[in-house]
């Protein structure tokens, strides 16, 4: 049998065939830097984060938190304002960031990943109806600067 494995082997490595096996569990090397494309504040990014949040199932081997409460205790359509996927990618951003360890050094750009989607809603509007769009925003967005935390240390901070 050595002999029959050594060629096979041998050519397999040359062919560049070989594969090493990775335990199930084990999420692809490149999750971070998915992770990181799908939460940046460009346009860009939230398009390529809502056509994966459209096909989860693609992503299943990168272990993503997908789970939302949308905009939390606020509301999700403030004066029909559709922040309710803002919401949910910012959600998003923290749960899978908390996850890998790294949720404090990420912070800052989630929020304004957040405040940016946010604008690109009121962006939709005009006048005092974007006026409005643009405050609402606003808010949303320096509560989460000051108030948002991972879902993880909201349920042990009550």
């Amino acid at each position: 049998m050595r002999r029959r494995l050594a060629p096979v082997l041998a050519s397999a490595a040359a062919a560049g065939v070989l594969v090493f096996a990775t335990p199930a569990s084990a999420a692809p090397a490149d999750k971070p830097q998915v992770l990181s494309n799908w939460t940046q504040t460009s346009a860009a990014s939230y398009t390529s984060w809502v056509s994966a949040r459209g096909n989860q199932g693609a992503w299943s081997a990168y272990g993503f938190d997908w789970s939302t409460d949308y905009c939390t205790t606020s509301p999700d359509n403030p004066f029909g304002f559709p922040f309710q996927t803002a919401c949910a990618r910012h959600d998003f951003g923290y749960r899978n960031y908390k996850a890998a360890g790294s949720f404090s050094a990420n912070k800052p750009r989630l929020d304004d990943m957040f405040y940016a989607d946010l604008k690109r809603v009121c962006a939709q509007y005009t006048g005092a109806k974007k006026t409005s769009c643009d405050g609402t925003a606003w808010t949303y967005y320096q509560a989460v600067k000051a108030f948002g935390v991972s879902p993880e240390d909201a349920a042990t901070a009550v």
